[in-house]
């Protein structure tokens, strides 16, 4: 008797548990539709504060300077205020090789000819079985590598490390030693995305072995060490437009509230078209992140100075690209 009714039980949970798995899919569907939907604030655009990565061929030589002239002259007429050129990655052992050997050249000719826009060394590597954050001496090379770039003339630092498991201590430390030696510089770091419901983090973590969101509380440490923030919102894995931008909308709301006002908050843009799911190239688009980022502004109810797009990335990005970020963003 006792055995029947404990498998009774047993199935009852089962089938709860199996109509959950089926009904919260819908939820989440339902509830991302319904965040990209209202209209923007007029106010709800940019503050001046948004960023740009650029590729290694800034450094490397492949880039003249005519190339560099060219983009300062479109970056004139856009909000952008930081960018962060590709200078690592990293060795496996936290030191940099020697594959940008024009970048203090770079550097040179970047503050001439755009002194109003802030470049920093765009630095990282993957720390699943390559790098391995959590030995000490590895972070020690790093930090000393955040070192040498600045003596180059850069102007701040931005990491990009993926992927970080959220919790992960040593990336805080790493974040806390390095801030010392950028001498004043930003210090940026790239961030995945927030977890965007409850269960969500553990359930992708068991089907593709990492963490491809943090916790808000994670986040929250991650952004108090640091001075800007870039949400890497792109490579969602969302089937469409409207669940995209509501997924952009979501994570900005909650970043506004995490993120505090004297540090800048990024929202990644994807302006690039190589996806790794087919259907992403439609669904994701500058315009989209950017209506969902005023979105999200409109949301909070005031406006946020640090706060902006972050375009990824220059040597992907089309004259659509740009045109969606003037129209959708810069001026809406």
């Amino acid at each position: 008797m006792i055995a029947r009714t404990r498998a009774r039980r047993g199935l009852r949970f089962l089938a709860v548990v199996a109509a959950v798995l089926l009904v919260l899919p819908g939820v989440a569907a339902a509830t991302l539709t319904l965040q990209f939907t209202g209209t923007p604030a007029s106010w709800a655009k940019t503050s001046g504060h948004d960023a740009l990565w650029l590729g290694h061929a800034w450094v490397d030589g492949r880039k003249s300077a005519a190339d560099l002239k060219r983009l300062a002259d479109r970056l004139r007429r856009t909000g952008i205020r930081d960018v962060y050129v590709h200078t690592g990655p990293f060795n496996a052992d936290g030191s940099l090789p020697d594959r940008s050997p024009g970048a203090r050249d770079f550097v040179k000719r970047w503050h001439a000819e755009l002194p109003d826009v802030r470049v920093s060394a765009w630095l990282g590597q993957k720390v699943d079985g390559f790098l391995d954050l959590d030995d000490r001496a590895v972070r020690d090379r790093v930090v000393e590598s955040a070192r040498s770039v600045m003596a180059l003339g850069f102007d701040g630092v931005h990491y990009n490390f993926e992927p970080v498991g959220d919790g992960d201590a040593d990336f805080l430390d790493l974040l806390e030693r390095t801030r010392p030696v950028l001498g004043g510089g930003p210090l940026s770091t790239s961030t995945p995305q927030i977890e965007p419901f409850p269960l969500t983090r553990p359930v992708v973590r068991g089907v593709i072995g990492h963490d491809k969101y943090w916790s808000p509380d994670y986040f929250r440490q991650v952004a108090a060490r640091v001075d800007q923030v870039a949400i890497m919102t792109y490579d969602s894995f969302l089937p469409s437009e409207l669940l995209y931008g509501g997924h952009v909308v979501r994570q900005a709301v909650f970043a506004l509230d995490l993120v505090p006002p004297d540090k800048t908050l990024l929202i990644g843009a994807p302006a690039y078209h190589d996806h790794a799911m087919s259907w992403s190239d439609g669904a994701e688009s500058v315009a989209t992140a950017a209506r969902g980022a005023r979105l999200a502004l409109t949301a909070h109810g005031e406006r946020r100075e640090r706060f902006g797009l972050a375009l990824y990335v220059d040597f992907a990005t089309t004259e659509q690209d740009w045109e969606e970020y003037r129209r959708f963003w810069f001026r809406p």
